[in-house]
C-alpha cells in the first residue's frame, strides 16, 4: 500500500505523455498526386500540406511500400538554369500551410518495386520530426498533368 502512491503518481504521467498530439495529427494532406514519367526516370509526388496545430511541424522525409527511395526536393530556377537538390526537411507553419508542387518542393520517388500505372493510388508515409506519420493515398497521374 505504501507503493500506490507513487504508482499512481507513474500512471498520471503516462496518460500526459500519450494525450500530447503528435506532429502528423495536426496536418492535413490533400490534392496528392504523383507525376508518372515513362521507363525508369524517377516520380514526383506533389501535396498540399496543412497545419492547423497551434506549433510549427517539421517534415523530414517519406516512404512508400510501392517505391525503394522516396526523397524531399526543391526545384528552382537560377539564371535560366533548372536545379534540383534534396532537402533534409520542410517546416509547416503552425495555422498555415505548404505546397509541394511542379517547380517547387516535391517527394522524387524511384525504383518502383511494380509498375505504377496512371489511376493507381500510391501509398507514401509522410514523417514527421517526432517520429509520427500521416498516411496519405497519391493518384498516379500521366507525364503530362499539371495537377491533381
Amino acid at each position: 500500500m505504501k507503493y500506490l502512491p507513487g504508482l499512481f503518481a507513474l500512471a498520471g504521467l503516462l496518460l500526459a505523455g500519450t494525450a500530447q498530439a503528435t506532429q502528423a495529427e495536426h496536418v492535413h494532406a490533400h490534392s496528392a498526386w504523383i507525376r508518372l514519367l515513362p521507363g525508369d526516370l524517377p516520380a514526383g509526388g506533389y501535396v498540399t500540406l496543412q497545419n492547423q496545430g497551434d506549433q510549427a511541424v517539421r517534415l523530414e522525409g517519406a516512404n512508400s511500400p510501392v517505391y525503394a527511395q522516396v526523397m524531399l526536393h526543391q526545384s528552382s530556377d537560377s539564371g535560366g538554369m533548372g536545379r534540383m537538390a534534396m532537402v533534409d526537411h520542410l517546416d509547416i507553419p503552425a495555422h498555415g500551410q505548404v505546397e509541394l508542387s511542379p517547380g517547387g518542393y516535391h517527394l522524387m520517388l524511384e525504383k518502383p518495386a511494380s509498375p505504377v500505372k496512371t489511376g493507381d493510388a500510391v501509398k507514401i508515409d509522410l514523417r514527421f520530426a517526432d517520429g509520427s506519420l500521416l498516411h496519405v493515398d497519391f493518384a498516379a497521374r500521366p507525364a503530362n498533368a499539371l495537377g491533381p
